[in-house]
Order: C-alpha cells, then sequence, then structure tokens
C-alpha cells in the first residue's frame, strides 16, 4: 500500500464538474493499494499519516502531527501508485490490486481515519476525477506499508 501525502491550505475533488469531497487545512492522500495488501497494512498507514509529524509548530518546525492541528483529511484512491515504470515505456499495472479487493481495503482506510474522529472526504473509487489543491510548504511525501 502507498500513500503520498500533501499538506494543503485547501483540497477538492471534482467528478463532472460536481464537489465529491472539499477540505480546508489538512492533508491529500492518494492511495494505491496493491496485490497483497491488507488491513494490517492499512493500520500502519492509518498510524503513520495520523502521527507523523509534518506540521510547522510555532518556530516553522515540522514537529506537529495532524491531531495537533485539528485539519482535515481527503483521501484519493490512486491505482496509478502501483505502476511498474522499470521497463518500457508504458507503465505495467499488475501489481496493482483488483478493484474489489482495492475498493474494500480504500473504504476500510476511509473508515478508520473516520473512526479517529478526524473530517475525512474523499473521492469516489474508480472514477475519473479532477483534484485540485493548494500545496502547503510544498509539503510531499511517499509512505509504504
Amino acid at each position: 500500500m502507498i500513500s503520498v501525502l500533501q499538506r494543503c491550505h485547501n483540497a477538492k475533488v471534482t467528478i463532472d464538474n460536481q464537489i465529491i469531497g472539499k477540505i480546508g487545512k489538512g492533508l491529500v492522500s492518494f492511495l494505491g493499494i496493491q496485490k497483497n495488501d491488507d488491513k494490517k497494512k492499512a493500520d500502519i498507514l492509518i498510524e503513520k499519516t495520523l502521527n507523523l509529524r509534518i506540521f510547522n509548530d510555532s518556530n516553522q518546525k515540522m514537529n506537529l502531527c495532524i491531531k495537533d492541528v485539528n485539519a482535515s483529511i481527503l483521501v484519493v484512491s490512486q491505482f496509478t501508485l502501483c505502476a511498474d515504470t522499470k521497463k518500457g515505456r508504458r507503465p505495467s499495472f499488475l501489481n496493482a490490486a483488483n478493484p474489489e479487493d482495492a475498493n474494500i481495503l480504500y473504504q476500510y482506510f476511509i473508515n478508520c481515519l473516520k473512526n479517529h474522529g478526524f473530517q475525512v472526504e474523499s473521492g469516489t473509487f474508480g472514477a475519473t476525477m479532477d483534484v485540485q489543491l493548494i500545496n502547503n510548504g510544498p509539503a510531499t511525501f511517499i509512505l509504504n506499508s
């Protein structure tokens, strides 16, 4: 399981010009789910997402986690994170989980974040989406379970 986290001032995801999810200050998590991923791996990424100290304190040092700054999370499924680009010019998606299994873990990831008390918005699994965000920093982190 792969998550690309971007710290943001605000973000939204739209489908056909309709806003599906929208947050203010917080994190955008682009989530890629691979064939061998399971709830245990999701739990690892959830814990890391909630506790990674990537928000600035009063001294402008990355010393605070999302729990400390009362921010929101936008989760967007992105199977292209699972692409293998080592050979040739066309990405291979053989490492990506099948859509049914991936959607179950995607929903699990979202629900676990909500169960921790966060405002969580999301895209629609498997849809073509437009994501807009204002990256704060810029600050982008790649997490692997």
